[in-house]
């Protein structure tokens, strides 16, 4: 990884500057992609930390969420660039009851403490908590973000709730204005990365299967994250939270390990260095293809472990992990075209198809 990020652009070198991290914070993680990276990042900030008690949060936001005003930093009323309806003095105006807007803030989990059934550390993870108003917070509930058509509640700096437009999810959603909607997809991509092996869909809806964002939900926050680059607000959250919790998110101090893990510099696609093995096509198969609204993928000789489909413009838009020769995939939320098909072995071979579903 670190000598890909001596490649980086000057406007990456910005961030690596400004991120703060111990020497060789990131070493366990060099050279590796795609899953392989996604692991050695989870044991790295999953290492040395320090979990806070759950009114240890209270204080915690003191040091992560204030502007240079003195007020809290709640991403749910804060306007960028023009004037909030309400601001909040750190731990004078923590709830408490609330009735309304601006009456007091709360404590806001990003991944809903019922997704993951109160575990700990997660509980009090500060990386996807966020000081925010009572009210909003409500109104949010356990919601999954999205992209809202109809709203049936907005509130006063334009976060709304109502049926979801996110392309491959129907449901009613939450969503942030635009210029906290990095900040969340990377609160939430840290949450898939740190706790890859847990279990976050104890209930529903969620933007989770068995540990791993749904595809409607990744694409949908890769795209977030790339629309809403890192600020200063998050690289000095990253830092104030290091200070505390002791470890970091590696998704703010390089923004392009999205790309590497979650998206199509995942993996190359159309070129593989000599160092990549790859699996003999005749000893793996793929049916129907044509594709409806499933295939399966079948081998006798092959352990399966790892199943990828990328568009043509190379971006992600499904995967899952089997750990077996035999699986079903179910594509029906994926509009009709052509696509590649990645099938990773349990050695790490690779074999890439074509895959058309109509």
């Amino acid at each position: 990884m670190k000598k890909h990020l001596l490649l980086i652009t000057a406007i990456l070198w910005t961030f690596t500057l400004a991120a703060q991290e111990p020497a060789g914070y990131y070493n366990a993680a060099d050279g590796k992609k795609g899953r392989a990276l996604r692991i050695a990042l989870a044991q790295i900030i999953n290492n040395n930390t320090n979990s806070l008690t759950y009114s240890g949060l209270w204080n915690a936001f003191t040091q992560t969420d204030v502007k240079s005003n003195g007020k809290i930093w709640d991403i749910y009323s804060d306007i960028p660039g023009g004037t909030p309806p309400y601001e909040y003095t750190p731990i004078t105006d923590q709830c408490g009851t609330y009735n309304s807007e601006g009456d007091c803030y709360n404590r806001e989990h990003v991944v809903p403490q019922s997704w993951f059934n109160g575990q700990t550390p997660m509980y009090t993870d500060l990386f996807h908590m966020y000081p925010t108003d009572g009210q909003v917070n409500n109104q949010r509930g356990n919601l999954p973000f999205g992209e809202v058509g109809n709203a049936n509640w907005t509130s006063l700096n334009g976060s709304k709730r109502g049926s979801s437009v996110t392309p491959g999810y129907s449901g009613t959603v939450f969503e942030p204005i635009d210029a906290y909607k990095g900040d969340i997809a990377r609160s939430l991509l840290y949450m898939c990365t740190r706790y890859y092996n847990r279990d976050f869909d104890i209930s529903t809806p969620s933007m989770f299967t068995d540990g791993n964002l749904n595809p409607w939900a990744l694409a949908m926050l890769i795209r977030w994250h790339e629309e809403d680059p890192v600020s200063q607000k998050e690289i000095d959250r990253n830092n104030a939270i290091f200070n505390i919790q002791h470890n970091r998110n590696p998704f703010i101090d390089y923004p392009e390990l999205v790309g590497e893990i979650f998206g199509a510099d995942s993996v190359n696609v159309f070129h593989y260095g000599s160092a990549v093995a790859l699996i003999d096509p005749a000893l793996v198969a793929v049916y129907p293809n044509p594709a409806h609204e499933q295939f399966t993928v079948q081998s006798n000789s092959v352990e399966i472990n790892e199943i990828a489909i990328f568009d043509l413009t190379g971006r992600e838009v499904l995967h899952t992990e089997v750990w077996d020769n035999h699986c079903t995939i179910n594509v029906s939320q994926l509009p009709a075209g052509l696509y590649l098909l990645k099938i990773h072995s349990a050695n790490q071979a690779v074999i890439i198809k074509k895959l058309v579903i109509q």
